[in-house]
């Protein structure tokens, strides 16, 4: 009898869910890092601005580099940036209403553009009420989101994220770990919350721009597999 021909096993290929998987993770990972770094960048640009209009004051030792900053104050801020980008295109998915307005990157720049604009008139513009004046930046930062977003799901995580980042900032202050020049909301000012929605939003819409190329990428790597 003829001995019948066995073939060395090859290599395993992985079916397209596998497949589909793996590049998910990979794609949120690299989307994570992206994130994560223009959080950083956003934060030693934005925060040294305030500490040189002496809006934030942190202990002599603590800055000691041309950033002007805490150590710790940009890894929080890319923390925070990659988590809140990353969440806003998920919670889209979980509610099945993709954002699709003004999706392309010159918005997403503009977008930034302004943000960085309120940050920067909340360091170097005076006003005699800080009532008014944190009226005018709320007004700007729902502005910022009636202009780029628009979403429901974006104003109510944008609303959930200044609400905690104020919660934290406090504590933070409290603790006397830096401190914020003439408080009058406890112990920060009462622009801050404003800051922190137009931030959430900013972020959010670079978190959506980047996960469209997840979206266009795995359906063609799993058709050729």
């Amino acid at each position: 009898m003829a001995e019948g021909k066995t073939e060395s096993p090859g290599p395993k290929k992985r079916g397209p869910y596998i497949s589909s998987i793996t590049s998910q993770s990979v794609n949120v990972v690299i989307r994570g890092v992206v994130l994560f770094f223009i959080g950083v960048f956003l934060a030693l640009v934005l925060n040294l601005l305030q500490i040189q209009r002496n809006v934030t004051l942190f202990p002599p030792d603590v800055v000691t580099s041309i950033f002007s900053s805490a150590w710790w104050v940009p890894p929080c801020c890319g923390t925070a940036s990659a988590v809140i980008g990353l969440l806003y295109p998920c919670i889209d998915r979980h509610l099945g209403e993709p954002h699709k307005f003004k999706r392309e990157w010159s918005s997403v720049m503009r977008c930034v553009a302004v943000f960085v604009g309120i940050n920067h008139a909340s360091a170097k513009v005076d006003f005699d009420n800080n009532f008014q004046f944190s009226l005018t930046l709320a007004a700007l930062s729902v502005g910022l989101w009636w202009t780029f977003d628009r979403s429901r799901s974006g104003f109510g995580l944008g609303v959930g994220i200044a609400f905690l980042a104020t919660v934290v900032t406090q504590l933070l202050v409290y603790n006397g770990v830096y401190q914020y020049t003439s408080p009058d909301f406890l112990y920060v000012r009462s622009w801050l919350p404003c800051i922190f929605f137009a931030g959430g939003i900013t972020m959010g819409n670079i978190g959506r721009q980047l996960a469209m190329y997840e979206c266009k990428v795995i359906p063609e790597k799993s058709h050729q597999e």
